[in-house]
C-alpha cells in the first residue's frame, strides 16, 4: 500500500515539474519571461537534455500554429445560419408554459400564511406588560406551542393534499409532454 503511495507522489511531482518547464519554455518561445529568465532558461537549455527535448517538441507545436491560416467563415455564415434555423419550428415563448393562477395561487397562500402567523402572534403578545430594564419581546410562550395545532391528523391532511397535488401536476406534465410529442410528428421536418 505504501508503495502504491509513494509512486503515485513520485508521479505527481514529475508531471508537476514537467508542467513547470512547459509554461516556462512557453515563457520563453514567447519572450514573455525576464532577461534574467530568458539567460537561465538558455543556461538549462544548453545542459539539460530533458529540457532540450521538451523545447524541441514545443518548437515543433509552435512552428505547426505560426504555419496554419485560420478560415475565416465565408461573408453569408450569419445569414446561411440563420436561413437553415428559420426552417424550423420555433419554440413558443416561455410565458406560454407559466400558468399564472398557478404563480397568483401560491402567492397567494404564501400571503395568508404570513397574515396568519402575523396574527397569531399579535393575538399571543402581553400589551399589558410594564417595560423592564432588559430586553424581552411581551409574548406569552405557553400560548406559543406548537404542538397544539400539529397533531396526527394534520400531518396526515397535509401529507394527503401534497400527494393529491403532486399526481396533478405530473399529469399535467405528462399530457403536455404527449401533446408536445403529437405536434412533432404532424409537423415533422425532413
Amino acid at each position: 500500500m505504501e508503495q502504491k503511495h509513494l509512486s503515485r507522489n513520485l508521479l505527481i511531482k514529475k508531471l508537476e515539474m514537467e508542467q513547470e518547464i512547459e509554461k516556462r519554455l512557453w515563457d520563453y518561445i514567447d519572450n514573455r519571461c525576464s532577461p534574467e529568465e530568458k539567460e537561465i532558461v538558455g543556461r538549462l537549455l544548453s545542459q539539460d537534455p530533458v529540457w532540450q527535448m521538451k523545447y524541441a517538441e514545443l518548437m515543433g507545436v509552435h512552428d505547426l500554429l505560426q504555419k496554419e491560416d485560420l478560415d475565416m467563415p465565408s461573408l453569408r455564415f450569419t445569414k446561411n445560419v440563420m436561413e437553415e434555423i428559420a426552417k424550423y419550428q420555433v419554440a413558443p415563448a416561455t410565458q406560454n408554459y407559466i400558468n399564472k393562477n398557478v404563480i397568483r395561487g401560491i402567492g397567494l397562500f404564501l400571503l395568508t400564511l404570513v397574515a396568519g402567523l402575523f396574527i397569531y402572534i399579535t393575538k399571543s403578545m402581553n400589551w399589558n406588560s410594564a417595560p423592564t430594564s432588559h430586553f424581552s419581546l411581551p409574548i406569552d410562550t405557553a400560548k406559543l406551542n406548537p404542538e397544539k395545532f400539529m397533531n396526527n391528523t394534520v400531518v396526515l391532511v397535509f401529507t394527503g393534499l401534497t400527494v393529491v397535488l403532486s399526481l396533478i401536476l405530473l399529469d399535467q406534465f405528462l399530457q403536455m409532454k404527449k401533446k408536445m410529442a403529437g405536434h412533432g410528428t404532424q409537423g415533422g421536418t425532413a
